[in-house]
């Protein structure tokens, strides 16, 4: 099955229940936004799939394409197609972002093959033309320095040139102004595609309003409570999350 398909999951980190029988599936080819309240789990969702090591996962399974990934390294989950933008990326002195890139490109090759630095120059330049990057960013160390656009706009860099099956996007218009916010999303939806899947997690609507999701899940006390399409994102920022808690907050509802 061509998805990223979560099925019962719980986790928990200290001996505290994060993540309660989740269940998610995204389809290649689907744009899916994940929204609620702060402290409900969502980044909790993101570092566990792509195989953070301080959650404990308790039950439940993640696959990718049908192929189980719970587990898993992280260069292992990478390599196998996912892509995991952070909410706040790290700053890597000493290291190039042209370097990073194409070292992460390399390690996707067969054993003997080697990236061709012409080719591999060419298409960075393009893309970093598209998503407004100047290109003497290229020998700058990664996120060093760089305002929170900047680091953004270098995930989604990063993101354009590994052409991941599956991407995770973890409060990327985190700290953005709206330029910043217009110039990520132009990234994103030039990725979109058939044969990609995207999970866009997010507190506000703002960002849908330029990546507009094909599904709109709910996230409340660890779990996805509602899910509906894009006008859902509108109704949430017009009533707040106030309205979810009331709603859910009961043990009884699953």
């Amino acid at each position: 099955m061509h998805s990223l398909e979560i099925k019962n999951l719980n986790v928990s980190i200290e001996d505290q229940p994060i993540l309660k029988d989740f269940n998610l599936t995204i389809p290649k080819g689907e744009v899916h936004a994940l929204m609620g309240p702060n402290g409900t789990g969502k980044s909790t969702l993101a570092k566990v799939i792509a195989g953070h090591e301080d959650y404990e996962v308790t039950s439940g399974s993640i696959e990718l394409d049908g192929q189980s990934i719970l587990g898993n390294e992280p260069d292992e989950i990478s390599q196998a197609g996912l892509f995991l933008a952070f909410q706040y990326p790290l700053e890597i002195p000493g290291v190039s972002i042209a370097n990073f890139i194409r070292a992460a490109k390399q390690s996707r090759l067969e054993e003997g093959n080697t990236l061709d630095a012409v080719a591999y120059y060419k298409e960075l330049y393009e893309k970093m033309d598209a998503l407004k990057i100047d290109r003497k960013f290229t020998s700058r160390s990664l996120n060093e320095g760089f305002s929170g656009g900047e680091k953004k706009r270098c995930e989604v860099l990063q993101m354009s040139m590994l052409e991941p099956k599956y991407c995770i996007m973890d409060e990327t218009d985190s700290g953005l102004d709206i330029d910043a916010l217009k110039i990520v999303s132009e990234g994103v939806n030039l990725m979109r595609g058939p044969d990609r899947g995207f999970l866009i997690i997010t507190h506000y609507q703002r960002l849908l309003d330029y990546i507009i999701p094909d599904v709109v899940h709910v996230m409340f006390d660890g779990r996805i409570v509602h899910s509906g399409n894009a006008q859902l994102a509108h109704e949430l920022e017009a009533k707040g999350y106030d309205w979810v808690k009331e709603t859910f907050a009961s043990p009884t509802v699953q």
